[in-house]
């Protein structure tokens, strides 16, 4: 196995190439059990039959444990809307496309989206009110079993040459309501600071679902709060602004 191609660099982990193979190597106290589980959400939706990485194997490389998968050939929808910027609303139809494909598949044996956003909320430093709140709303959402990614954004879409589509990363991956899969992906536009782009999204995923946009916005609040327990302190801070608000634009 050769580690001296490097493709990116991410909190906790380094991703490298090794001719057909991709390989994930997390750092060495990263959790045993979060990355089993990972590799067992990618084996469980290689069976949807979306496209997608297939795992090769589960090992370990000097102490460290790695997610090794098939390397897919060719460029992120978020490189390709940095060089073709011209052609970012097609990209965007594209990547809610995709999405809407992903929700229309099952998969029953992943963890339920809503007992995740349970658990985070209550892993929040937020008063007990705003927790109590936060839960109340969230167990009076409708329960839904689609399959969701959890961190669907433009950087885990590889577009390659002949114009296949694949989704990468299956880290957050569960099964419950598309519309806090689309409040998950909209907030990932904010926080990279592409709020126009996020507002197109958001335009672009209701559209296409015949979604009320009030809906997607309801959930904007519990998702903001779950996805606060982990990143940075900037990214907490902006994500827990959220969590008080309401009304939108």
């Amino acid at each position: 196995m050769k580690l001296d191609q490097v493709i990116a660099v991410r909190k906790n982990k380094t991703i490298y190439r090794d001719g057909e193979r991709c390989i994930k190597l997390f750092d060495a106290d990263y959790s045993k059990a979060d990355v089993l589980n990972e590799a067992l959400n990618q084996a469980r939706v290689e069976e949807t039959g979306l496209n997608i990485p297939k795992v090769l194997e589960v090992t370990m490389v000097e102490g460290k444990w790695a997610i090794v998968s098939e390397f897919i050939e060719g460029k992120t929808l978020a490189q390709l809307m940095e060089e073709n910027p011209r052609k970012k609303a097609e990209y965007l139809e594209l990547l809610v496309d995709l999405q809407l494909a992903m929700h229309g598949k099952t998969c029953p044996m992943l963890n339920k989206l809503k007992d995740k956003m349970n658990r985070k909320i209550s892993q929040t430093k937020l008063d007990a009110t705003t927790r109590y709140d936060l839960h109340t709303r969230l167990e009076g959402m409708p329960k839904h079993k689609k399959l969701c990614h959890g961190d669907f954004n433009p950087s885990n879409i590889i577009l390659t040459d002949a114009g296949d589509a694949y989704i990468l990363d299956w880290s957050h991956a569960t099964q419950g309501n598309a519309s806090a899969d689309a409040a998950r992906t909209y907030l990932l536009f904010c926080l990279s600071g592409d709020f126009s782009g996020g507002k197109q999204y958001l335009d672009l995923f209701c559209k296409k679902s015949d979604t009320a946009k009030q809906y997607v916005q309801k959930w904007m609040p519990i998702v903001a709060a779950s996805q606060s327990v982990k990143g940075n302190e900037a990214e907490r801070d902006f994500l827990l602004s959220w969590v008080s608000v309401v009304d939108y634009e």
